[in-house]
C-alpha cells in the first residue's frame, strides 16, 4: 500500500494574524481553518519534549503515590551511583608512583607523642594528576657527524639503544587502530590533528599501519573466531554498511551490505565479533557454527524475530531460539501515547520480570538456580500476562489491525522463543548486549560513511571484534593490541595464550623466563 503525501501549506505569521482579526467579525473559512490547524499542531510538535528513554515511567504517565507511599520528608537527598568525581582507583591505566615518607619508616617512634610507634597504612594518600598528550608523538634523534678536513672520513654518533629499527613502534599502530574502530575517529580527522601538534601522519601511512598490523594479529583473531563458536549463548544482529568496491555474482540479486554482530558467552567470558558484507547476520553466524566442536552441545540463539537472523543451514548444529523480549516490549512503547492503559499493564508486567532478573544477577546465582528463580516468580508473571493478550484479540477487546493489535500479535507469534528462559539454564531475557555491541559499527559508519574496499571491511572487522572483546572482559584494549605485535611470532605459535583474558600471565611468564 503507499503511503499517502503529506500536505504542505505555505503560512507566514502575518496570514496567521489576518485569520484571527477575521474570526473577530465572523466564522471562519475551511481554508483559514486549515492554516489554524497546521500552524497549531506545528507549535504542539515542537513543545512536546523528545523522549529519550523507553522506561516505563517516561512512556506511561505514572500516578501518584498515596500519602503513607510518599517518601519521607526531611530526609537528605543521596546522589545516585555514577555521579561523582572519579577516585585515585578509577585511573587503572595511569602510571603509578610511591613516594615513601622522608623522614620515617614503619617501626619507627612517633615524633609527636613520644610514646607509641607508627606504622604503614593500608591505603596510602592518592593525589592524582592529569597531563595531556598527542595520540601519536615522534622523537627526532641528532647524531652528531664529523668529518676530517684531511681523508673526508665521517665518523657518526652511535644510535641510542633501545630505539628500535622500526621507524612506527607497536603503540603508534595500536593507538590509530583505536582511535578509528574503536572511537569512530577517521584517519582524516586524525591526519589533521597531528598536523596541528607538529606530527605530520598522512591517513595513508595510517592504513598502511594498520593493515600490516591487522596481519601479525589474524591468529588471535581466528583463535577468537573458534572459541566463540565453542559458546553456550550466541547473541547476533546486523546494522547496514556501505563498501565502495565490492565484486558481486551476476546472479547476486541482493544489494545490501551489512555488519553483523555476534557476541558468544562461553566459560563466563563474552566474545564480540563482525562480519562486513553481503551476508546478514543468520548465514555469517551459520559460518561461524561450522568451527563449532561436535561433541558441544545445543547452544542457545538469541536475536529479535527478523527471519534473516536466524540461520537456515548449521551444520548439523541443533539451535535453541531465543527471541528478545526487549524488541516485543518496544512494540508497546512505540503505541504508549494512544493505549496507556493497557501498554501501562504489558510494561510494569515485564518491569517485575526484569526485576527479577537484576535480583539473579546480584545474587550472582548460577544458570540452573536462576531458571529455577524465574520458573517461581516470573514463571506466574508471564502466564498471567499471556491470558489478558490472549483475552484482548479473542474477546475483540482490541481491534487487531490497531498498533496495539500488532504489538500483541507480535508478543503471541513468538511466545516460545519468548519465553525460552523459562525453560532452559542461561537464556537471556534480551539481545541487548549484542545491540550495544553493534554500536561500533554504527559510530563507525556515522564517522567515516563506507569502507572502500573488501579488505578495508575486513580490517574494520577485526580490530572491532579484538577491541570490543577486550572492553566487554575488562582489559585495556590499547596495551593488547601493542603486546599482540611485540609477540608476534608467539602469538602464531600459541594464539590460544594470547587472548585478552590470559595474555597477562603468559606475558608475565615470558619475563621471568627470560
Amino acid at each position: 500500500m503507499k503511503r499517502p503525501q503529506r500536505q504542505t501549506i505555505e503560512i507566514d505569521v502575518g496570514e496567521l494574524r489576518a485569520v484571527l482579526e477575521r474570526a473577530r467579525q465572523e466564522p471562519i473559512s475551511e481554508a483559514d481553518y486549515r492554516k489554524m490547524k497546521v500552524a497549531i499542531d506545528v507549535l504542539a510538535e515542537r513543545l512536546t519534549r523528545t523522549r529519550t528513554t523507553e522506561k516505563t515511567r517516561a512512556v506511561v504517565e505514572q500516578r501518584p503515590l498515596e500519602s503513607s507511599q510518599s517518601a519521607p520528608q526531611g530526609g537528605k537527598h543521596r546522589a545516585g551511583k555514577g555521579h561523582g568525581r572519579h577516585g585515585a582507583s578509577a585511573f587503572t591505566g595511569a602510571q603509578k608512583v610511591a613516594i615513601r615518607h622522608a623522614n620515617l619508616t614503619s617501626g619507627d617512634r612517633c615524633p609527636e607523642c613520644t610514646r607509641g610507634r607508627v606504622y604503614t597504612q593500608q591505603k596510602p594518600k592518592t593525589l592524582v594528576r592529569i597531563v595531556g598528550r598527542a595520540p601519536v608523538e615522534a622523537t627526532v634523534y641528532e647524531m652528531e657527524r664529523l668529518r676530517c678536513n684531511a681523508c673526508g672520513q665521517v665518523f657518526t654518533a652511535e644510535e641510542p639503544e633501545g630505539i628500535g629499527a622500526d621507524k612506527y613502534d607497536a603503540t603508534a599502530a595500536a593507538v590509530i587502530a583505536q582511535l578509528k574502530y574503536g572511537t569512530g575517529v577517521p584517519f582524516a580527522r586524525l591526519e589533521r590533528l597531528e598536523q596541528q601538534v607538529g606530527i605530520p601522519l598522512p591517513a595513508a601511512t595510517q592504513w598502511e599501519l594498520v593493515e600490516q598490523a591487522a596481519r601479525l594479529l589474524k591468529p588471535a583473531f581466528d583463535q577468537l573466531l573458534w572459541q566463540a563458536a565453542q559458546g553456550e549463548v550466541l547473541h547476533n544482529d546486523d546494522t547496514g554498511m556501505r563498501i565502495l568496491r565490492l565484486a558481486r555474482e551476476p546472479s547476486d540479486q541482493r544489494t545490501g551490505i551489512f555488519t553483523s554482530g555476534i557476541v558468544s558467552l562461553w566459560q563466563g567470558r563474552k566474545i564480540a565479533l563482525f562480519f562486513t558484507g553481503r551476508q546478514h547476520a543468520g548465514e555469517n553466524l551459520a559460518d561461524l557454527l561450522r568451527r563449532r566442536a561436535k561433541e558441544m552441545g545445543s547452544p542457545i540463539q538469541m536475536c529479535d524475530a527478523l527471519s534473516r537472523n536466524t540461520p537456515k543451514q548449521t551444520n548439523g548444529v541443533k539451535i535453541l531460539l531465543a527471541h528478545c523480549i526487549a524488541h516485543g516490549r518496544r512494540q508497546f512503547v512505540d503505541v504508549a501515547a494512544n493505549f496507556p492503559q493497557e501498554c501501562e499493564y504489558v510494561l510494569e508486567s515485564l518491569g517485575m520480570v526484569y526485576g527479577n532478573e537484576a535480583w539473579v544477577r546480584e545474587k550472582g546465582f548460577d544458570a540452573v538456580t536462576r531458571l529455577q528463580f524465574h520458573q517461581q516468580y516470573s514463571g506466574p508473571l508471564m502466564d498471567q500476562l499471556h491470558t489478558w493478550l490472549k483475552e484482548q484479540l479473542d474477546e475483540a477487546r482490541t481491534e487487531p489491525n490497531s498498533g496495539l493489535g500488532k504489538a500483541i500479535a507480535y508478543l503471541m507469534n513468538h511466545w516460545q522463543p519468548l519465553t525460552l528462559f523459562l525453560r532452559e539454564p542461561g537464556a537471556p531475557l534480551d539481545n541487548n548486549v549484542c545491540e550495544r555491541a553493534l554500536k561500533k559499527a554504527i559510530l563507525n559508519r556515522k564517522n567515516a560513511m563506507f569502507y572502500k574496499t573488501v579488505n578495508g571491511a575486513w580490517v574494520g572487522d577485526l580490530f572491532m571484534s579484538l577491541i570490543h572483546t577486550c572492553e566487554l572482559n575488562g582489559v585495556n584494549p590499547f596495551g593488547y593490541l601493542t603486546e599482540l605485535q611485540r609477540h608476534a611470532a608467539e602469538v602464531e605459535r600459541t594464539p590460544a595464550a594470547w587472548m585478552p583474558w590470559n595474555y597477562g600471565e603468559n606475558l608475565t611468564l615470558l619475563a621471568t623466563a627470560a
